[in-house]
């Protein structure tokens, strides 16, 4: 994709006879209950597409619900949006479940991806461990996001980082992904660091 195409300052909210130069698939990952339905829900110029279902006692003893023990429902397939950016860029988001017994889905998921962002909860960082290395295993370009969660404990971007153990080149940062422009500044910090890995 040419940059120069690419204006991150602008958000065109896409008409259907709008034709998009550029289509770039998104993934939007992490562990259970980070908040990948939220940001799909709060960027997206469309109705977001979502699979949530009711957790039930059938789930006690099979989702892991540590830290979220609040949290009724969950994805069970994938959490769909879209955004367009002026320029003729747009972006599909493919918000990915986050129980372990859904990962057998990432792969279809993954397909055709230009890279993803995982949501991490600094409360239960282990929950990201998974995406992060299915990601380093496919060498598909992602971002780190932190959501800050109200009562957490606040760490610095180079502290996660740390905690994370991820490259020095991967981005890292602080989000509210309750926030549109929040949550389209993220998507913005992915395309850009994915182009710049093309190049590499």
């Amino acid at each position: 994709m040419n940059s120069a195409a690419f204006d991150p300052t602008a958000t065109a909210h896409g008409r259907d006879d709008d034709v998009p130069l550029h289509t770039l698939k998104v993934l939007v990952a992490g562990g259970f209950g980070v908040g990948k339905t939220t940001l799909v829900s709060a960027v997206s110029e469309v109705r977001p597409l979502r699979t949530e279902e009711v957790l039930t006692d059938a789930s006690v003893g099979v989702d892991h619900l540590g830290g979220v023990e609040g949290k009724t429902t969950t994805t069970v397939a994938m959490d769909f949006g879209r955004l367009t950016f002026s320029g003729g860029v747009r972006l599909y988001l493919f918000g990915t479940p986050g129980q372990e017994r859904f990962w057998f889905m990432w792969d279809q998921i993954a397909y055709g991806a230009v890279g993803a962002i995982v949501l991490v909860d600094t409360r239960r960082l282990s929950t990201s461990f998974a995406a992060i290395d299915f990601f380093e295993q496919r060498g598909l370009p992602f971002v780190i996001a932190a959501n800050r969660f109200e009562g957490a404990r606040r760490y610095t971007v180079e502290e996660i980082r740390d905690a994370l153990d991820v490259d020095p080149e991967v981005p890292v940062m602080m989000c509210d992904v309750r926030s549109r422009e929040v949550a389209r500044g993220v998507l913005v910090a992915l395309v850009e660091h994915a182009l710049h890995a093309s190049r590499n």
